[in-house]
Parts: C-alpha cells; sequence; structure tokens
C-alpha cells in the first residue's frame, strides 16, 4: 500500500457566522463549529486513503476564543498518523473578523476516523510520512494519544500503553 505526506490530506474550510449559526451572546454555536469540524475531518481522512470514512472520536474541545456573528471561521484539518484502520486527523480553527482585520486561534482537537469498506467493515489506510518537524512532533503524538483513547475506552489496559509508560520511566 502506498505512503502518503499528511500535506495530500489536507482540507482548509472556511464558513460565514450567520443568525442561525449563534447562541445567545451573537457567538459561533460550539455544536455548529463541531459540525463543521466533523466535514472537514471526514474530508481530510477521506482525501488520505480515497475510502469513505467514519468518526470514532473526538478528543477534548477547548474554546479558547469565541467566534461572533458575522466573522470567518477557518477550519484546516490533516491527517497526523495512519494505524491500521483508523487516522488521527488535527483540526485548528481560527476567526477572522473582516471589518477589523485580524484572525484569532479559535480552538484546536483530534479526530479519529476508520476507513470503511463497501460493506461498511473497517479497512486498511495508507500510512503517513510526516515531512516537516511540526508533522513529525504531531505523528510522534499520536501514538501515544491512540494508547490514551484506547484506555480510556476500555479497549486497552494501563499496563499496555508502552509509548505512555515511556513518559513516566525517569520520574
Amino acid at each position: 500500500m502506498t505512503v502518503k505526506k499528511s500535506s495530500e490530506s489536507l482540507v482548509v474550510m472556511t464558513e460565514l457566522v450567520l443568525p442561525n449559526d449563534t447562541n445567545l451572546f451573537q457567538n459561533l454555536m460550539g455544536g455548529r463549529l463541531m459540525y463543521w469540524m466533523d466535514i472537514a475531518a471526514a474530508l481530510s481522512g477521506f482525501k488520505h486513503c480515497n475510502a469513505p470514512v467514519v468518526t470514532a472520536s473526538v478528543d477534548n474541545i477547548s474554546f479558547t476564543n469565541p467566534i461572533k456573528l458575522g466573522n470567518v471561521v477557518h477550519i484546516e484539518a490533516k491527517v497526523t498518523r495512519a494505524f491500521n484502520s483508523s487516522m488521527e486527523i488535527y483540526l485548528k480553527v481560527w476567526g477572522e473578523d473582516l471589518i477589523q482585520q485580524y484572525r484569532y486561534t479559535s480552538n484546536e482537537a483530534y479526530y479519529t476516523f476508520v476507513a470503511v469498506d463497501p460493506n461498511g467493515k473497517p479497512r486498511k489506510v495508507p500510512q503517513l510520512a510526516p515531512e516537516t518537524p511540526e508533522e513529525q512532533e504531531l505523528y510522534d503524538g499520536a501514538l501515544r494519544r491512540r494508547q490514551l483513547r484506547l484506555i480510556l475506552s476500555g479497549k486497552m489496559k494501563p499496563g499496555d500503553a508502552s509509548e505512555l509508560k515511556a513518559l513516566f520511566a525517569n520520574v
């Protein structure tokens, strides 16, 4: 199977925050942003493996700054690591005030997607070759994040998490 670059899975999605996207404070609703992030991540995963993908998990999403009514949302998604049938996808989100002409960080998150065959069963995905120092750092951390997800979901025993144990071995 082919090895792919992270840049090949890059998706940049842009949305305008309209009145029906906001809460009582005229901020973008978190659920709407998560919906858009899920679409961007799915497109990124689809580009990586050329197959339909489904959301398997979403890591903690922390909202640093609200995005206001009338502002623009920019979502950048790319695959950080591919495992057997799953892929970790990193998302960065910015808001942009076009009138005041400034961009600001809103949040970031990691999503996990699984590629599926025509019968809806998991299928193998291409491996990933990081190219930049940032991509290498995300790639290296992906295994630890995956082990933590598996522990929290009850699919791995903490004692089997070799990458996480290595973090604490010299403490």
